[in-house]
């Protein structure tokens, strides 16, 4: 429920202020929780290009990237993967990648998968 004169919900911050006197936090125990939120909020994100088309017929090409965290680079993966999997899908097909290139391994740097990839028939 929306109350117009307030502009915000009822009750949502009774509830916040009701759970910070149930569980006071020491302005260093929020910078954590605040630090654990943006690294968790970092986690799951990942983007792809769109599919293009190479000089060699059936051959295309897709990357995709991610940020944070040791496995970013495993989320850069398997975002170009479903990209190339879904694209082949469409037509009729299968994928099967040719060659892979990955960048990044540092933690909280933006890691990325570029690969080549071919649409074959279904057997």
């Amino acid at each position: 429920m929306f109350n117009s004169v307030s502009d915000h919900t009822p009750g949502r911050a009774a509830a916040f202020g009701a759970l910070n006197e149930r569980y006071p936090l020491s302005g260093r125990a929020r910078a954590l929780v605040v630090a654990i939120a943006a690294c968790a909020s970092l986690m799951g994100c990942a983007t792809s290009s769109d599919v293009v088309a190479t000089s060699k017929p059936n051959t295309y090409t897709v990357a995709a990237s991610a940020t944070g965290g040791r496995m970013a680079w495993a989320r850069a993966h398997e975002q170009a993967m479903n990209q190339a999997r879904d694209y082949c899908e469409r037509r009729g097909m299968q994928a099967s990648v040719t060659t892979e290139t990955v960048s990044g391994v540092q933690v909280l740097t933006e890691h990325g998968s570029s690969m080549n990839f071919e649409c074959h028939p279904k057997f």
